[in-house]
């Protein structure tokens, strides 16, 4: 996972290879497929490695890749909930009690 630092040095490289396959597909009509088979996502891949020293394989992962989008860890068993408003963890099926 990605601190807000982190993540400001990654973003850019993610929207530069948007921008690339976008620029790409507008110039040649070429379909999706066509565009993410030219490596513009390696720039990113490898910016990633650099900030963690593990290597990515699939650039989509990436965009989920950011702490803040999270929520705190789970109090059974360590694992961040999907979200900052969730009660039950998708891992342990630990499930916090709902006070209303």
């Amino acid at each position: 996972m990605l601190d807000e630092s982190e993540w400001a040095d990654l973003a850019p490289f993610l929207s530069s290879m948007v921008a690339h396959v976008q620029d790409y597909r507008e110039k040649t009509v070429a379909p999706l497929a066509d565009a993410l088979k030219l490596g513009y996502e390696q720039p990113a891949l490898d910016k990633y490695f650099e900030l963690t020293g593990f290597r990515e394989s699939n650039v989509n992962a990436l965009w989920h890749h950011r702490l803040s989008q999270h929520g705190p860890a789970c109090p059974s068993c360590g694992k961040l909930l999907r979200t900052a408003r969730a009660t039950r963890c998708v891992e342990c099926g630990y499930e916090a009690a709902v006070t209303r």
